[in-house]
Parts: C-alpha cells; sequence; structure tokens
C-alpha cells in the first residue's frame, strides 16, 4: 500500500509541479493587476494654471522681458496673458511667439525715435514732398480743412509708424481672430475715451488691439474701433488682474512698473503737473486691483527709480531691472517651478510667406483708389513681401493726403487678400509753413527774410496740387505752381507757374562794390516733367519774362534800364538724404541748363549752366559733408540780370547773405558736425549739434575785369534740431577780413 501510494506520488509529481506554476503565475497576474488598476485609479495631481500680468509704463515697460526671461530660468509655465498699454505690446508678442531673445534684440535695436513718429523714412517720401524742404521753411506746418478751418489732430502723433512696426511685428501672428488660439491666450486692455470704461480685446485684430491698448491721450491719436474712440487702457485698468482670473487661471503673477507720483517739490513745470495727473488716474485703479491679489499670487515690482517713461534708449537697464526683482522672488516660485528640458514651447514654426492672390483698396481720401493701387508694388501671385510693403506704406503715407495707412492680410478660401486701407486726414490737407533767416555783418549791415508757403492738396482725383511761396525782406518773392499729374503714379506731370522778385544785386568791378541795383523781375512758363522713383524728378520747360533793374546806391551815372527775357530750360534733381538739416548718408545733385532765345523774346541769347552736390560721410556721432557749386553765364553782356549771388553760412562765410553777385561763382566746401545729445534717445529734449566748415570760392565776370580769386572762409555754429525746424547759430569770417554773426530757422546747409 505504502509502495504503492510512493509510486503514485512519483508520477504525479510533474503534474503538481506545473499546476503550482500556474498557481504562482496567475497569482503574480493579479497583483501586478491589481497595482495597474490602483495606479490608474488613483487622481494626478494637476499643474496649477497661471496668469501673467504686465501693467502699462511706457518704456519702463521694456523691464517686463526681464521678468520673462527670469520666469522661463526658473521653469515658470504661463498659462494666459493679460496686458494693459506697454504691457500688451510685450505680453502680446510673447503670447504671439516671440522668444525672451528675440525680444530682448527688439528693445535694444528698435529704431524707437522713428517707430514713435508719423514721418516715414526721408528716402520712402515721394520726390515732390522732399522739395518741400529746399526752402529755409520750418518742418511743423499748419492744417487747413476745405472750409478753411483750422485742422487740430486728436494726438499729436498719429501713430503711422507705430501701426506699421506693430503689423510687421505680429505677422508672425497670422490671421489669428480668436486670441485664445494664439500660442498663448490674450488679453489686451484698452479704454473708451468717451466713457472711461475697460475695453477688453479678446479677438479681432491683433495689430490693432495693441495699438488701441498703448494710444496714450493726447500724445498718441485714439483708434477708431467699432465707433468707439479707445485709447491707452492705463486710465481704465491699468493692472488687469481681475482679465486674468476671468481667463481661467489659479494664481497670477502680476508685473507693477507703474510710474510712482511726484513729491510737492517736484512738480514745477506744467509738463510735471500732465504727467501727475495721468500718473493719478493709472494709480488709483493699480490700487484696487493690487488689493485683489491673494497669498498665493505673486507680484514683482522692479526698481526702476529714476528711469522717465520716455528713457527707451535705456532699454538693457530696465530689463535688468525687470529681471533682478524675478530673481530675487525665486522662492515664491518654487511650486510652479517645471523640469526645463520639459517646457512646453510657445514657439511656433516660422511659415513661409503667405501668396497674395487678390488686392483690395478701402479709401475714404480726396486721392483715386488706382492712386493708391500704383503705390503698391505687391505683385499677384507671389509671397508676401513685408519690407517692399513697409517702405511703400511709407511712400503712400508722404503723399500726405491720409492721417493713417494700413495693411491686413485676409485668408480667403482660394488665397489671401492683401487689403489696403487708406484713411482721409481729419485735420485737412493744405498746409501753411513760416520760416525765417537772419545774418549780421558786425557793422551795422544785416539781412532778413521771412518766408511762408501755401499749399492745397487733392484739387482732383489724381492729386493735383497748388503751391504758393511768399517771402519778405532783402530778397522779396512771390511764386505760385499748379502741379497736375498725367497719370494715376505722377510720373508725368504738366507744371504751369509764375514768378516776381525783387533783390538787390552788387555791381562790382575789380573786386569793389561800386553800386547797388534793385533788380525786379516777373517770369511765367511752363514745364513738363517726369519723377523718377522717389529720388529725383526732370524737367523741361519754356519761360518768358520782363523786368526793371534800378541803381539802388552808388554811382548816379549807371544805368537805370529795362529787359525781356525767354529760354528754354532743363532741370535734373536727385535727392536721397536721409535727412534734409543734419544727413548722414544719401547724395544731393542739381542740375540745371539755360538757353536765353530771342525767338522767346529774350533781348539777349546767352547760356547759363549750374551744378551743385553735396555728399555726406558719417562715423558714429560725426558727420562730413563734401560739396559745393559751379555757375557758368557765357556770352551775356548784360551783367546785372544774368548774375549768381553767394555768401553767408556756410556759403562763402564772413559775408552777410548773398553779398557777391557775379555771372560765374564757383565755390567748395567741406562741413563737419558731430551730434552732442544722444543718437536714439526719444526724449524731450531736442538733438544739438555743432560743428565748422572750411570754403573755398571765387567770382568773376564775363564782360568786365570782375574777378575776385578764391577766398578762403570758415565758420563756427550750434545747431538745435527743434519740433519748428533747424536753429542754427553761426558765425563766419573769411581773409577778405570780412565777418558775420548767423541766425537761420529752417534749413542749415
Amino acid at each position: 500500500m505504502l509502495a504503492g501510494t510512493v509510486l503514485l506520488l512519483i508520477l504525479l509529481e510533474p503534474f503538481e509541479m506545473e499546476f503550482m506554476r500556474r498557481i504562482f503565475s496567475l497569482w503574480a497576474s493579479v497583483l501586478i493587476l491589481s497595482w495597474m488598476t490602483a495606479a490608474v485609479a488613483e487622481p494626478a495631481v494637476e499643474r496649477e494654471r497661471v496668469g501673467l500680468v504686465l501693467s502699462g509704463g511706457a518704456a519702463r515697460g521694456l523691464a517686463h522681458i526681464g521678468v520673462l526671461k527670469a520666469l522661463e530660468e526658473q521653469g515658470v509655465v504661463i498659462d494666459a496673458i493679460a496686458g494693459t498699454s506697454m504691457g500688451a505690446v510685450v505680453g502680446g508678442l510673447y503670447a504671439a511667439g516671440y522668444r525672451v531673445a528675440e525680444l530682448e534684440r527688439l528693445a535694444t535695436e528698435l529704431d524707437w525715435q522713428q517707430a514713435l513718429s508719423d514721418a516715414p523714412p526721408r528716402e520712402d517720401i515721394p520726390f515732390r514732398r522732399k522739395q518741400d524742404d529746399r526752402d529755409f521753411l520750418v518742418k511743423q506746418k499748419l492744417s487747413f480743412r476745405d472750409d478753411g478751418s483750422l485742422g487740430l489732430p486728436l494726438g499729436v502723433l498719429q501713430g503711422q509708424n507705430l501701426a506699421l512696426l506693430l503689423e510687421k511685428l505680429f505677422a508672425r501672428a497670422g490671421a489669428v481672430d480668436d486670441f485664445d488660439e494664439l500660442p498663448i491666450p490674450f488679453r489686451a486692455v484698452a479704454a473708451d475715451i468717451s466713457s472711461g470704461e475697460a475695453v477688453v480685446f479678446s479677438q479681432g485684430h491683433l495689430a490693432l488691439a495693441v495699438r488701441a491698448s498703448m494710444s496714450i491721450p493726447a500724445v498718441l491719436t485714439p483708434v477708431e474701433v467699432d465707433g468707439r474712440l479707445l485709447v491707452d487702457g492705463g486710465i481704465a485698468n491699468n493692472i488687469p488682474v481681475n482679465i486674468a482670473r476671468q481667463m481661467g487661471v489659479d494664481r497670477v503673477i502680476v508685473v507693477d512698473i507703474g510710474s510712482p507720483l511726484a513729491s510737492t517739490d517736484e512738480l514745477q513745470t506744467v509738463f510735471n503737473i500732465l504727467n501727475q495727473s495721468v500718473a493719478l488716474l493709472t494709480r488709483r485703479n493699480s490700487e484696487a486691483q493690487l488689493a485683489t491679489l491673494r497669498t498665493n499670487d505673486i507680484l514683482v515690482q522692479p526698481n526702476l527709480t529714476g528711469f522717465a517713461v520716455t528713457d527707451f534708449a535705456r532699454a538693457q537697464d530696465m530689463m535688468d531691472a525687470g529681471y533682478r526683482a524675478t530673481h530675487a522672488l525665486q522662492p515664491r516660485f518654487a511650486d510652479l517651478a517645471q523640469p526645463l528640458d520639459k517646457l512646453p514651447s510657445n514657439l511656433k514654426k516660422t511659415k513661409k510667406p503667405p501668396l497674395i492672390t487678390a488686392i483690395q483698396i478701402q479709401n475714404t481720401s480726396k486721392v483715386g483708389d488706382e492712386v493708391i493701387r500704383y503705390y503698391i508694388r505687391q505683385e499677384l501671385g507671389e509671397p508676401l513681401d513685408v519690407e517692399k510693403l513697409q517702405k511703400d506704406m511709407g511712400t503712400l503715407y508722404g503723399l500726405e493726403y491720409f492721417d493713417r495707412v494700413e495693411y491686413r492680410l485676409q485668408p480667403e478660401k482660394d488665397g489671401n487678400t492683401l487689403m489696403i486701407r487708406a484713411t482721409d486726414k481729419r485735420t485737412g490737407t493744405d498746409f501753411l509753413r513760416l520760416g525765417l533767416n537772419l545774418s549780421d555783418d558786425l557793422r551795422g549791415d544785416s539781412t532778413f527774410n521771412i518766408g511762408a508757403s501755401f499749399r492745397m492738396n487733392g484739387l482732383n482725383r489724381l492729386g493735383a496740387e497748388w503751391l504758393t511761396r511768399a517771402q519778405l525782406g532783402d530778397h522779396q518773392e512771390l511764386y505760385t505752381e499748379l502741379y497736375q499729374p498725367l497719370d494715376v503714379g505722377s510720373r508725368y506731370f504738366v507744371s504751369p507757374w509764375l514768378h516776381g522778385e525783387v533783390r538787390n544785386i552788387k555791381f562790382l568791378e575789380e573786386g569793389d562794390p561800386i553800386a547797388e541795383y534793385r533788380l525786379q523781375r516777373f517770369r511765367y512758363g511752363l514745364n513738363l516733367g517726369r519723377q523718377i522713383a522717389t529720388n529725383a524728378e526732370i524737367r523741361f520747360g519754356l519761360g518768358t519774362g520782363w523786368g526793371d533793374a534800378d541803381v539802388r546806391i552808388g554811382e548816379r551815372e549807371l544805368p537805370d534800364f529795362s529787359f525781356k527775357e525767354g529760354y528754354y530750360q532743363l532741370q535734373y534733381a536727385f535727392d536721397s538724404l536721409d535727412h534734409v538739416n543734419f544727413p548722414t548718408r544719401g547724395d544731393e545733385l542739381r542740375i540745371s541748363a539755360l538757353q536765353h532765345a530771342s525767338e522767346l523774346g529774350s533781348d539777349e541769347r546767352y547760356r547759363q549752366w549750374l551744378i551743385e552736390l553735396n555728399k555726406p560721410f558719417n562715423k558714429g556721432a560725426h558727420t562730413w559733408i563734401f560739396g559745393g557749386r559751379y555757375a557758368r553765364t557765357l556770352d551775356a553782356k548784360e551783367v546785372v540780370t544774368s548774375s549768381y549771388q553767394i555768401g553767408g553760412a556756410q556759403q562763402l562765410s564772413g559775408y552777410r547773405e548773398n553779398a557777391l553777385s557775379g555771372q560765374n561763382v564757383s565755390i567748395g566746401r567741406m562741413v563737419y558736425y558731430r551730434r552732442l545729445t544722444p543718437t536714439h534717445a526719444f526724449s524731450l529734449g531736442f538733438p544739438v549739434y555743432a560743428g565748422m566748415s572750411l570754403e573755398r570760392g571765387r567770382v568773376w565776370n564775363q564782360s568786365n575785369d570782375l574777378d575776385s580769386g578764391y577766398i578762403n572762409a570758415m565758420s563756427v555754429f550750434v545747431a538745435i534740431d527743434s519740433p519748428l525746424g533747424p536753429l542754427n547759430f553761426s558765425y563766419g569770417m573769411n581773409e577778405d577780413s570780412e565777418s558775420a554773426f548767423y541766425l537761420n530757422l529752417g534749413r542749415s546747409f
């Protein structure tokens, strides 16, 4: 029995071992499944959603970039952004996909003075507008509407360049209409100036929303959106904590860079009072928002003492201040930190430029749609060329018919439509400009001229203009010209004109003045011409006229006489200077040739030609201008009516204005000046220059023995580029023992 039992166990052993192994495998599987089930069933701990609130503060808002840099280094993920004014700019760019390094480069390399002005780069404006700067007229213009009333703007700046810059920067966001679809959901806060209510942008055109949010009252023109005039959101909600909470965040990081209130001792000027009034408005609503912060919220207040709202030139210092303030709060961010290698990126892949399949014009101005379309060089069926389009916008705005010229990209089912919107100039398109110059030779002989010009724009849909210029003083003048384009791009034009002048002409013999004539001349004529791009113009015309020359001072035996003139004239002008008053690059060239002809009524048949050239060279704050003038009269017998004039500051300094006259004139010069104020600062201070000139010139006649020989001259000057125009104080002397003091408001050189 025992033997049988043992034999049975031996026979069943393999089966028992297999059974036990299966039992163990089943038990292990049950344990693993139970562990996995428990792990799945256990709820995961969700990361807190973090909102970033960026306040307004103009240039001080550049500190926000430093804050973003420190947050990224500490591994803080931002889930939503709400910003006001400059906070909307920085926050909007970050939300749209800009990296911190890109924002740092933008803040330090951007020409803020150009961005915060309306004038397009001078190289982009039409040649016709460049000619407005040729005289000594100030650069500020008074605008008049069609009914003759004075047009006053809603802001010192229209924000044209700023709007174009924002369009370019936010092109990365494409045609996003819902701001929740950005890489980081975003809100921009503006204010309705009629009610003071906050207006929150959660959708629409991103560049427009940011532009509205930063429209500082009285500084930047309000933005009209859906019938509401919107200004800087700082007056309604400068630190939009409540807006960030409405975006569904669990806690907020608030960056307050608002300007501190000034003390009584600091309130010394009307500008101080105005700034304090604005600061009071923003501070009160800011404190109301800060009072809503919870214990787990984080407040960052960079130390920006000593930084003004216009200190864009100190961008790096303000970014560093924002970085230090955030880094100092690192323990507060510990529970928000994520591993740096697992941080999500808000940078979208760069898309190829969209193909443009249609261009539409929305135009409320005086000129026709076809005129605007002519200046848009974007080709249909080609990728959008943003750089070229920006230049085209500058050229259009330079026509001075518009408050704003803007563009947008409108995606369509079968392509992309480029929308060009040109808004009529509400202040009017007729302009008055004034000017003044004065010289004194320190011997009791002085000259002055007061000038004015009035230009009526938009006489028809092609953009005809009527320009009238008048001048009183030593040189009296009245000039009027009708400029009629013959095509939509003003490439070809016709220009009838009238000109009357009265001036004193010194009659010289052997270098000494023996008389002074009072020359009265009246002319009229017609020019046909062509503009060449934005830098040049060529004209051919006919002119005729008459006049009188009476002895004013000097030998009475010299005759008074009358004369008649008639001539053909060919003129070419090229101007690519970057600045008419203090250029640093570009070229200026003028060539004129006249043939006085008896068949056109001239008493004499003779030829005249003139060439002028100016070429600046720049290195940093230092600029040198090399140039001169060379004018010749051939065949003429009458000196008084065929003479050129020279003399004045940087035009043979030491002599008073136009003190020398002769049938032939030559002068070469080198002008040096140095900018004494910071190059890229945007502040209430005006650029100041100091410099000197060296000149060498000669005057001589064909029909008598006058030849001054070459005269060396020099001058020193200080100039201020004020909002009215350059104010130039000069003192000049020459080797002919002449010296003079000059004051000029208008063009300097």
